[in-house]
Parts: C-alpha cells; structure tokens; sequence
C-alpha cells in the first residue's frame, strides 16, 4: 500500500453497504425506447414497489405532469407513496447510475457527493441537463459536492463503468476506459485511472477486465459484467454457447478473475452466472445480463429476461444474498433502452 493510498481521504462503499435512499429519474424521453414507451413507467412502477419495501426511493421528475404522472402510475401499482419523495429537475435521460452522483465517505465519516463530468457516455450530444444532476442532488440534500479533477481538467467517469467491494478493490475494463472508442479523458492512461480511483474513492488495486458484453450502448460497462457481492467475491457473466460472440470475450474475462487477488493477496471467489439467450428487437442485440443487478437494503433486485436461465440466476443470487430478498424484475422492455436496473439506480449512502 502506498502512502497515499493510506491517507486517501474518500472511500466509496460497497453498494451492500446501509443506504439512506435510492436515486431514480422518471422515465420521459420515448427515444430511448422507441416504439415500447408504453410500457416503460409500468416497470419503473414495479421497481419501486420493491425498493419501498425496504427503502425510501428519491424521484426525480421533469416537470408537474411527470410528477402527477408517476404518482398515479405508483399508486396504482401499490409501492410505498410514503416512502417516495419526488424532485423536480428536468433530466436527459433517466439513466442515473451513470449521471448521478456517486457518494462516498471522507476521512471524518462524513457524506460527500461526487460530481463526475458526464457527457453522455461520449457518444449523444445531449448531456447538459444531466450533467447538472450531481450539483442538484447534492444541494438538496445539504451534503458537500467535490468535482474530481486531474490536470486542471473534469473527470469523466459514470457508475456503471466501476465496482467497489468498499475495502480497497475496484473492478473496471479496459474497452470503456482504454479504448479509442468512446474515449471518456483523453489522453489518460492506466496509471491515471488508478490514480484517480486511489484519491477519490479510496482504491488500492484496480482489476482490469477485458471487454464488455455485445450489444453495450457504453462500450464496455463492467455492470453487466462481473460484480462484487462481498468484499472478496465476484459474480461474473459467462455464455456456455461457443458460437455465441459473447463466448470469448467472457471467457477471457472469466480467466483473468481467477488469478485475480484482493488487496492482501487473497484469491479472489468466483462463481459464474448464466447469459440469458440473445435478447434481438428490430434486428439489434440487446445487452441483456443477469449481473446488472441492484442491492438495496434488504432486497436484491435482478433482472429477467422470459428466459430458462432467469431462474438459474435467480438461484445463484439468492444463495450469495441469502440475508435479503432477491426478486426478479421483469425487463424484456426496459433493456430496449440499453439498460436495465442497475444503469438506472443509484445508491445515496447512509449518514452513519
């Protein structure tokens, strides 16, 4: 451990860890799902039933027809209205994992609400209204914002691209953030990366996965990849069909873990989870995977897919999880927008 990492003064905890709340946006742009709009406010309904079991759900909504809109929808679908409050900013996109805050801990214990650049996964021109959202979260909340900087420049970084264990470790992949393609901080390196995962969320060993899964609007999100769901053990997704371009890449990734350590040089625990069959709407392959997966406070929420491994997942996940309620949620129409539960969520950590 070096000496900066040993006074690093943020540590970003595990998504296991005690939440405050759940972020979400309001579905509202109907090109992210063109032609399957309909459906789309009656899965986040759904969504929210099951967090409110568990957890009080902070909403954001455009505007004053959004707001009565979503609180009809939520009523009619039984979540807890109790447990909800809604906020009112107009929004892009209701993607809020990759343009929300991401909240971390200071060497006090205190809350801090990081502010990353967001540009839209640096491929959509529209961005500016989410781009605002970490300010506007944390402002409401009262919490302290940071704007991580390195060279005097705006960091860009969206949730989905990381995934902490909350004690040192943080799994990434080399397509989103090395890559060409999509390039999110030109012209950073490897050593930039880890050196601002080290200063800002509190990292000592950055584990680099190859590729993403096909289909990925993000070019390489480990989201939808490989998860830790305790400090020294991985989900990750692997396809037992050979033809399937997703063989491959999700072997090699799935090779890399295995001699992969913690940071005292423990072998890390790997247990596979299946791929849901290929996933095509209009000709496009969806990226739809089990590993997008969402952990509240006494629930975990999967996605599923109308497909035979949705319950092989379901399985898999409920024994790792075996403290909370895992429960599937139903999203052959939500991934029409290139995500699912986990790109639209986003955690707010507990005061304490």
């Amino acid at each position: 451990m070096t000496k900066s990492q040993e006074i690093a003064p943020y540590r970003m905890p595990a998504e296991w860890e005690p939440h405050a709340s759940t972020w979400l946006a309001w579905p509202h742009r109907g090109s992210d799902w063109p032609g399957k709009m309909e459906p789309i406010p009656w899965v986040y309904a759904e969504i929210v039933r099951a967090l409110t079991r568990h957890e009080t759900v902070n909403l954001i909504v455009p505007d004053d027809i959004r707001h009565a809109a979503a609180t009809d929808a939520l009523t009619r679908a039984g979540a807890d209205i109790s447990r909800v409050k809604l906020w009112e900013k107009p929004t892009d996109r209701s993607w809020v994992r990759d343009s929300g805050p991401i909240f971390v801990r200071d060497s006090a214990g205190g809350r801090v609400a990081l502010d990353w650049h967001f540009n839209a996964w640096a491929k959509y021109p529209d961005w500016l209204q989410d781009d605002s959202l970490p300010a506007f979260v944390a402002e409401s909340l009262g919490v302290k914002s940071v704007q991580p900087v390195r060279d005097g420049h705006r960091i860009v970084l969206e949730g989905g691209s990381i995934d902490v264990n909350g004690a040192g470790l943080l799994l990434t992949t080399e397509e989103c953030l090395l890559s060409k393609t999509q390039e999110r901080n030109p012209p950073f390196s490897r050593a930039d990366y880890e050196a601002v995962f080290a200063e800002y969320l509190g990292v000592q060993k950055v584990l680099w996965l190859d590729r993403g899964i096909v289909g990925d609007d993000t070019h390489g999100h480990v989201d939808d990849l490989a998860r830790f769901v305790n400090s020294r053990t991985v989900v990750t997704v692997v396809e037992n069909d050979p033809s399937d371009e997703n063989y491959q890449p999700l072997q090699e990734n799935l090779e890399r873990l295995g001699g992969m350590t913690d940071v005292h040089g423990t072998k890390l625990e790997v247990i596979p989870l299946p791929m849901p069959r290929p996933l095509i709407f209009e000709g496009t392959r969806l990226p739809a995977s089990y590993a997008n997966f969402y952990i509240a406070n006494g629930t975990v929420i999967v996605p599923t897919f109308n497909d035979p491994a949705d319950r092989l997942a379901l399985g898999i996940l409920a024994d790792v999880f075996a403290d909370r309620e895992v429960v599937g949620i139903s999203c052959v129409d939500l991934v029409w927008g290139f995500g699912t539960l986990h790109c639209m969520t986003q955690q707010e950590i507990a005061t304490r």
